[in-house]
């Protein structure tokens, strides 16, 4: 005899079904509704003890949906509780549109209470994942890496602010430091004292490329290898772009002075989240398996530990990789076979993001995946580099579930893991 336990997860309440199965037969033992809350849990829990005193059951198993943060704490709380490891009680938490697609079989309605019977329902018939709720460890990575990721993308979207304002500013610096080969980038210390200092442009104008270079070379700290030219590029850059009046020309310069401390704002929280999610990583043993990996530190390490969790909730490379939205679905009608198809992308975007990065990382220092990405790279006239990427961190998730699987680190070519 077996109990399963379907929960319909919301903000404030937990909708339950406890459903017993028997010999191919379901029979609905309780129906409730409680408080999304410590007290609303051991509610269930206390419940779940009644019915395995009573009826014995060989099995019982906990179901919920992935709601976000709503889900995160009863998944915790069922998982983890002693007397519940006690009765060796399952927790399964559900990729959301799998009991949709399973609710959409069976009825077109809904509300919390029908929806706690189909979770329970679509539980019981063991075609759900092995989807077990993170491991405390892992969830404390999550909050940190995930909180990192926004702020990566907030301060990507102020940089994008501050050249278009620099482009007002002075419209063809950024492509003659290109056209010039100059390795200076717009964001370095000396660019941004210059651009947002007390200087004008047309103090910058009528400045001699002397005077320029040797103040160039003051904000540097004497770092450049040739002051001179990096000077006439400024000087032209300057003398080439429009005019502006001076009205228009002071808001630019505050606007540029704004988003210049907001983007120094966010390089300081995301030192003192690295700094967190180093100190959290020097505790967790799967740490060691990834951070042996050239090119990979203790933030991407975390990154993909955090939303993997535990290695075994995956048993192929594969469902990894479809978890994070890194394959590409098969179209595929009579003797009709679509060659080219999108990448999904409908998984963990997060786990997508942390792949591409650490594989846009180690490509520098692995020649494998180095002639790899360049094999990808030089196979089409577009996207190289986007493709190139995303065909690499493909690669890299069978060197990832290896590792982590076997609990190995990371050998050279010679002894590698991978084929």
């Amino acid at each position: 005899m077996k109990l399963f336990v379907g929960l319909d997860v919301s903000k404030a309440t937990l909708d339950a079904c406890f459903l017993s199965h028997e010999d191919d037969t379901h029979t609905i033992l309780w129906q409730t509704t409680v408080a999304n809350s410590d007290a609303g849990a051991r509610t269930l829990k206390n419940k779940i003890i009644e019915f395995h005193e009573k009826l014995e059951y060989d099995k019982i198993v906990v179901g919920m949906e992935a709601t976000g943060q709503y889900s995160m704490h009863p998944s915790l709380f069922f998982s983890n509780d002693p007397d519940l490891k006690l009765l060796n009680v399952q927790t399964i938490v559900e990729n959301p549109r799998v009991i949709h697609r399973f609710s959409k079989v069976w009825t077109d309605e809904k509300n919390d209470k029908l929806d706690a019977q189909l979770i329970a329902e679509f539980i019981s018939t063991g075609k759900h994942s092995a989807a077990q709720p993170r491991e405390e460890k892992f969830v404390a990575l999550l909050r940190l890496t995930r909180t990192r990721y926004q702020l990566i993308r907030q301060q990507s979207e102020a940089q994008q602010h501050y050249v278009e304002n620099l482009y007002y500013k002075c419209n063809t610096l950024t492509s003659d430091l290109q056209d010039e080969n100059i390795s200076t980038s717009i964001f370095s210390s000396t660019m941004i004292q210059l651009m947002t200092g007390n200087m004008t442009m047309a103090d910058i104008r009528t400045m001699k490329t002397a005077d320029l270079a040797e103040l160039l070379q003051t904000f540097g700290r004497q770092r450049f290898k040739d002051p001179e030219k990096l000077a006439q590029v400024i000087k032209k850059s300057v003398s080439d772009s429009y005019r502006l009046g001076k009205v228009a020309q002071e808001s630019i310069d505050i606007n540029l002075g704004i988003q210049m401390r907001v983007i120094r704002s966010f390089e300081q929280e995301i030192k003192t989240i690295d700094k967190a999610i180093a100190d959290i990583m020097e505790t967790v043993d799967e740490a060691k398996s990834l951070l042996s990996i050239p090119g990979i530190g203790p933030v991407y390490a975390a990154g993909i530990i955090a939303e993997i969790g535990q290695i075994d909730r995956f048993d192929h490379e594969s469902k990894l990789a479809k978890y994070a939205g890194l394959y590409w679905p098969k179209h595929q009608s009579g003797k009709f076979q679509k060659e080219q198809t999108p990448m999904s992308k409908s998984g963990n975007r997060y786990l997508r993001y942390y792949l591409v990065q650490a594989a846009n990382s180690i490509r520098r220092y692995i020649p494998e995946y180095k002639d790899y990405y360049d094999k990808k790279y030089n196979e089409v006239p577009k996207a190289q580099h986007k493709r190139a990427l995303v065909l690499t961190a493909r690669k890299f998730v069978r060197l990832v579930f290896a590792l982590l699987s076997n609990h190995q680190l990371y050998i050279a070519r010679s002894g590698a893991v991978e084929s």
